[in-house]
C-alpha cells in the first residue's frame, strides 16, 4: 500500500500558501470556517505544520488582515497620477471601491478590529502604508489651495471611511452593482467639493 507523505516546503512557501489559502476560506466560508487544522489538510501538510507560521487562528487572521492592508496599499499606490487633484481623487476612489468590493470577506476582517496585540508593528505599518497614497494626496493639495486645512491623515481617513460605506451598501446588495460606478461618481464629486476651502 503506498504510503501518502506530506508534502515539503522551501522555506517560506508553506506560509504564502497557507495564507493564500485561509483568504479563500474566508471568502467561501467566513472567520468561523477557518482553522489552522483545516487549513493544513487543504494545503496537504501535517496538522502541527501551520503552527510554525501562526501559533493560533487569531495569529492567522492577524497576518490575513495584514497581507490584506498591504495589498490594498499596493493597489493604491498603482493608482496612476493625473495632473489634477479631482482626477487622482477619483482613481483613488475607484481603485479603493473596487478592491473592497472584489474582497468584501476580508475588508470586513481588515476593518474588525479583532486583531491581538501580538499583531504590533506589523499591523501598524501595514495600515499606514495603505493610507499613505490618500494622505500624501491630501497633503500635497493642501499645499496648493485645493484641499481645507487639516490634519492630512483625518481627511483622509474621513474620505475612506465614506467610500467603504459605499463599498459595504453595494457588498450587501443595498445598492445594485450596476449603479455602483454612478454612485462612485456623485460620492466622489460630494467629496471633493466638501474638501474645497470655502472661499
Amino acid at each position: 500500500m503506498a504510503i501518502i507523505r506530506a508534502r515539503s516546503y522551501h522555506h517560506g512557501d508553506l506560509r504564502a500558501e497557507l495564507l493564500q489559502r485561509a483568504e479563500a476560506t474566508l471568502r467561501e466560508s467566513g472567520v468561523d470556517g477557518l482553522s489552522l487544522r483545516g487549513l493544513a489538510r487543504d494545503v496537504g501538510v501535517s496538522h502541527a505544520a501551520p503552527t510554525r507560521h501562526f501559533k493560533d487562528k487569531q495569529a492567522l487572521l492577524d497576518a490575513i488582515a495584514v497581507s490584506g492592508f498591504e495589498r490594498l496599499a499596493a493597489a493604491l499606490a498603482r493608482t496612476a497620477a493625473t495632473d489634477s487633484f479631482d482626477g487622482h481623487i477619483r482613481a483613488l476612489a475607484r481603485t479603493y471601491l473596487r478592491f473592497a468590493t472584489e474582497n468584501p470577506a476580508l475588508i470586513a476582517l481588515m476593518f474588525a478590529r479583532r486583531y491581538s496585540p501580538a499583531a504590533g508593528d506589523a499591523m501598524s505599518q501595514a495600515v499606514d502604508a495603505a493610507f499613505a497614497t490618500p494622505i500624501s494626496l491630501i497633503a500635497e493639495a493642501q499645499t496648493h489651495g485645493e484641499v481645507i486645512v487639516g490634519d492630512p491623515r483625518r481627511i483622509a481617513l474621513s474620505a475612506v471611511a465614506t467610500l467603504q460605506g459605499l463599498a459595504t451598501f453595494v457588498g450587501s446588495g443595498v445598492i445594485a452593482a450596476e449603479a455602483a460606478d454612478e454612485l462612485l461618481d456623485e460620492t466622489t464629486t460630494h467629496l471633493i467639493e466638501g474638501l474645497r476651502p470655502r472661499r
